[in-house]
């Protein structure tokens, strides 16, 4: 039992955030049903999106409400407040949100006040000052950019198919990526796998006529796996009449012309930001101790060092690696890491009001996997490396096996499993960005060329 009534604040709803308070709702259940502890989790999202299946999501293989996991129904008992956490003072124990109803309200934003606090924020796009970048760019790490992705390839085809300006045609056909990590190899895989399917229902669009470009900095794409399925993949792209470009820069995008640091130029109306990642700005705007990345500096316990009553994992934590040969090497930030880290953060967080022993967080890598398309893939597990269908293969059922819920499982499996009897949907729904365009314009107004105020499009 806990000593006294404790109060925990879960700032983040993905990976760390959710499976910490669930990890906490089942350690804490006699205490939460006596009134004895109280979860809040704070999020942007009322839902986790698990981002391994948004490249499949964005090439139409899972339905996008089974990417995302709505925390209300598996956090049953933690009171989830949609908002932001704006900053976090721990020496007082208080955090500054803002939530729809505040900002609809005008009324300021909240302060919670805690007893323990858990920050697992994540992380946000890490972008470099390249001109037009913000202008014509989009990202990859939410459900709604890879979406909005699908729909926005099928329309540059719809585009491509209905013009007869060359210059027209040929920027709507040149899809530029940018970062040779996961989100960008995998996105750029499946979609191309999905446009050429989708070709053969145009009778003027062949994908012999479609462009597409990896731009990647570093000399090797997919580091995660190794430099021998690294040169495979490059070797499978190229196959595949895929246009990677090692050691390049994205100089600009500015007017819708890709200037490449090799000198390239490409007029395009595509161009998909995938370079990295950095700590959530919130981080900033606490009184806890960070690295020289801007991380939270953490020990092996997942508690943040010198901070009692603090702890974080993730993307937003620099936790040691207590297995590596090397001295002070830090864990790696991805979703492997992140959803063990959680069940000993949580199980830490329970030992703490309970006067108990902490444990240390110590996992071994297993290994990567990752999808280059229908079929296709690269996997090294446990020193074991795979290509081809088997790879691909691999990749489905880990991740099917670490998608949340039972639910969600079920419904993953189902849908790939219609998937294999029936042909690809290759339907753009672009008009879901801009839901309100059409009445606007039947009730005699005008419909607005501006991005809606809420970066979700609902309002």
């Amino acid at each position: 039992m806990v000593k006294e009534r404790a109060r925990i604040l879960v700032v983040g709803g993905g990976y760390v955030g959710m499976y910490t308070a669930l990890r906490l709702q089942r350690n804490l259940k006699g205490e939460l049903r006596r009134g004895e502890a109280e979860i809040t989790v704070v999020t942007p999202d009322a839902y986790m999106t698990y981002q391994p299946f948004l490249p499949e999501a964005a090439a139409g293989s899972i339905s996008p409400r089974h990417v995302v996991v709505p925390l209300r129904r598996v956090l049953g008992q933690c009171d989830v407040v949609v908002g932001e956490a704006r900053s976090i003072d721990h020496t007082t124990r208080t955090a500054t949100v803002t939530t729809l109803a505040t900002d609809e309200a005008r009324t300021g934003a909240r302060r919670l006040t805690y007893d323990e606090l858990v920050l697992a924020p994540g992380s946000v796009s890490r972008t470099l000052p390249v001109p037009g970048l913000a202008d014509h760019g989009v990202g990859f790490k939410t459900v709604e950019e890879a979406i909005g992705l699908r729909n926005h390839v099928l329309e540059q085809m719809d585009i491509a198919s209905s013009t007869r300006d060359p210059a027209i045609r040929d920027a709507a056909l040149t899809f530029v990526f940018v970062g040779g990590g996961y989100a960008g190899v995998e996105a750029l895989g499946e979609l191309e796998d999905m446009a050429r399917y989708a070709a053969r229902y145009y009778h003027n669009v062949t994908p012999e006529d479609m462009k597409w470009i990896l731009v990647e900095a570093s000399g090797r794409i997919l580091p995660e796996v190794g430099e021998e399925l690294g040169r495979y993949t490059v070797t499978e792209l190229r196959r595949r009449n895929i246009d990677v470009r090692l050691d390049t820069r994205l100089e600009s995008c500015a007017d819708r012309v890709a200037v490449l640091s090799d000198g390239s130029r490409f007029p395009t109306r595509t161009v998909v930001w995938t370079a990295g990642v950095k700590p959530h700005p919130l981080l900033a705007a606490t009184d806890l101790p960070l690295d020289d990345r801007g991380r939270l500096a953490c020990t092996a316990h997942l508690s943040v060092d010198g901070a009692p009553h603090a702890w974080a994992a993730g993307d937003a934590a620099a936790v040691p690696d207590v297995t590596a040969a090397e001295p002070g090497r830090n864990c790696a930030p991805n979703a492997q890491h992140a959803v063990r880290q959680a069940r000993v953060l949580g199980d830490n967080v329970t030992h703490a009001l309970r006067g108990e022993p902490l444990d240390t967080y110590a996992h071994r890598y297993a290994g990567s996997v990752a999808s280059l398309g229908f079929h296709k893939g690269v996997a090294h597990v446990y020193g074991r490396k795979l290509k081809g269908y088997p790879a691909w293969f691999m990749h489905r059922a880990y991740h099917l096996s670490r998608v949340p819920t039972v639910n969600r499982k079920a419904r993953v499996l189902a849908e790939w499993v219609i998937a294999g009897l029936f042909k690809r949907e290759i339907v753009s729904l672009g008009s879901l960005e801009h839901p309100r365009a059409e009445f606007e314009l039947a009730a005699g107004g005008k419909p607005s060329q501006e991005p809606p105020h809420n970066p979700k499009g609902s309002s």
